[in-house]
């Protein structure tokens, strides 16, 4: 597999997707340019010139509110799969206060992964196959990094994808839990700004000048975090 750079060395990467938008024809060349190092599989609705046909085995997460689910339940599981490495691996190069945050992050990321599985029952997408080749866990800068960008990514992504759940029956419980989810997001990523930049750090740069942090759709979110997933994901079928 071609070698990715690490978020921070990545200037059209997660950090880039976060701070700015993408229009629809960049996105597409950015994402089909990861395509060859990554499996993700762009299938969203677009002109003919644009259509790419997802191939045979690709992980479909469906349509209308259980589409919306299991976007959620795929990054949740990317999160999960990324500090259960950090706990394991990284205990040389962090502090003991630094692990205990890690720690309390797995058991969170985990929560919520095993609640979308629940809840999705029989229509949940299979386990995730992941790829952290490009991330140093020997490293604590890497390691910071990576798991601010994930953090961050994760808030615009529950922030974009709310509008897309149905506003009544089921929909509306999970929109209503879906804000309680993100809010542990947020507090993911101020606490991880804090360990990189010390105290008063709160990750103002994801706040727009409406006082609003970001919100990305699923296209862009699945984009941006293509280099550290391996399993080919068709998201076709999701609300836009």
């Amino acid at each position: 597999m071609t070698k990715v750079t690490k978020p921070e060395e990545n200037g059209g990467g997660l950090m880039k997707a976060l701070t700015s938008p993408m229009q629809r024809r960049n996105f597409f060349r950015y994402a089909g340019a990861t395509a060859a190092a990554t499996t993700l599989v762009l299938t969203t609705s677009c002109d003919d010139d644009d259509d790419v046909d997802p191939p045979v085995g690709a992980v479909n997460l469906g349509s209308g509110d259980i589409g919306i689910l299991n976007y959620a339940y795929a990054l949740e599981q990317l999160e999960a799969a990324f500090y259960t490495e950090v706990v394991a691996r990284s205990g040389s190069v962090l502090s003991a206060n630094e692990m205990q945050v890690m720690m309390d992050l797995k058991a969170h990321e985990i929560a919520h992964r095993e609640f979308f599985k629940t809840a999705l029952g029989s229509n949940a997408i299979p386990a995730l196959e992941v790829d952290f080749s490009s991330i140093n866990f020997n490293d604590k800068s890497s390691v910071l990094q990576t798991a601010k960008t994930f953090e961050n990514l994760g808030v615009a992504a529950y922030n974009g994808a709310g509008k897309l759940l149905t506003d009544s029956g089921v929909g509306l419980d999970y929109l209503l839990l879906a804000g309680k989810i993100v809010s542990v997001e947020a507090r993911h990523a101020a606490a991880i700004d804090d360990l990189i930049a010390g105290n008063g750090r709160y990750g103002e740069e994801f706040i727009d000048d409406d006082g609003l942090d970001r919100a990305l759709m699923p296209a862009d979110v699945l984009a941006a975090a293509a280099p550290f997933i391996e399993t080919v994901i068709d998201f076709s079928n999701l609300p836009q």
